[in-house]
């Protein structure tokens, strides 16, 4: 990684632990690794994930900031936006440009280096309270959200019930 990427994660880390954003805690997951983040992540007041406790980890890539980081949950996640190993699929997350296989991505949804950490956390949040089933990582997921939306909500029920057991 660039010094000048170390540079960016170390003051982007510094300003979520002085600011951080409701529902989120960040930190390293080993001290001497900059690229490698936990992330603590509380499920949305008035959304199924409520009262959940989802543990996360940002990837940080050699190249960031002109790539962007990967995101996992770590904690069992049931939702169309996330595959199921745990890994997150969002616009921003995605690496920058046009991408020929989805054309209704553009590229201004897409990462761009101007993008921190901050605006990624968000929007894991707004996924967390909109899932976006149009495109859907977790084709099961998806398919239940739509279809039978009272299975969809019993399963969240669950993680959230054994998210709250691991805490």
């Amino acid at each position: 990684m660039t010094e000048y990427g170390k540079e960016l994660l170390r003051r982007q880390l510094a300003e979520l632990n002085k600011n951080p954003i409701d529902l989120v805690s960040v930190g390293l997951k080993d001290d001497a690794d900059l690229y490698d983040w936990e992330i603590l992540i509380m499920g949305p007041d008035g959304t199924l994930y409520e009262g959940g406790f989802f543990k996360a980890r940002l990837q940080f890539p050699p190249d960031f900031p002109n790539m962007p980081p990967t995101m996992t949950f770590e904690s069992d996640m049931w939702h169309p936006n996330v595959y199921e190993d745990g890994k997150v699929c969002i616009s921003i997350l995605h690496p920058p440009g046009e991408d020929a296989m989805n054309a209704q991505e553009s590229a201004d949804e897409r990462w761009r280096p101007i993008l921190g950490v901050e605006q990624i956390l968000i929007s894991v949040i707004s996924m967390l309270s909109d899932p976006n089933d149009e495109s859907p990582a977790n084709l099961d997921a998806a398919v239940q959200w739509r279809n039978d939306r009272p299975a969809f909500k019993k399963k969240v029920r669950q993680i959230v019930r054994k998210s709250q057991d691991m805490c």
